[in-house]
């Protein structure tokens, strides 16, 4: 859209709001580990997490195969391992990890809090001659 066009936006079409504060969710003292928000708004196509990793913890070696994800560290150090070595990360690091990618993360001293951001996975479906159920 440019400026001055006659556009005009219907009643229902949805708004840009602010959701959450990611620098005071990262420097909240004795928050659990995992997900410390979650984007939940209805009809969106995008799913997000701030996580929280306590010291020394981490997220087990893992691959996913359908989606492409953005990890921005928000707070903390931590190590990305993949195939290709240790990938160092302190806040402000933006990764992709593309899909069928294999990775794990490892918090440092301080803990590691960091936003994901990805594709929304589709709702649960039966395949035809394929047993697997896929979950949200």
């Amino acid at each position: 859209m440019t400026s001055g066009s006659s556009d005009t936006p219907g009643e229902d079409a949805p708004l840009p709001r602010v959701l959450c504060d990611t620098a005071a969710l990262a420097a909240l003292d004795g928050a659990s580990a995992g997900a410390l928000w979650r984007l939940a708004e209805p009809g969106r196509q995008l799913d997000a997490n701030v996580v929280r990793v306590p010291p020394g913890r981490g997220v087990d070696t893992h691959r996913e195969p359908d989606l492409d994800v953005l990890l921005l560290v928000l707070a903390g150090h931590g190590t990305l391992t993949a195939p290709n070595g240790p990938h160092p990360l302190s806040a402000g690091a933006l990764t992709w990890l593309p899909h069928g990618s294999t990775r794990s993360l490892t918090a440092g001293p301080g803990g590691l809090t960091y936003l994901t951001v990805h594709r929304r996975r589709p709702g649960m479906r039966i395949r035809r001659g394929d047993p697997a159920v896929r979950h949200q």
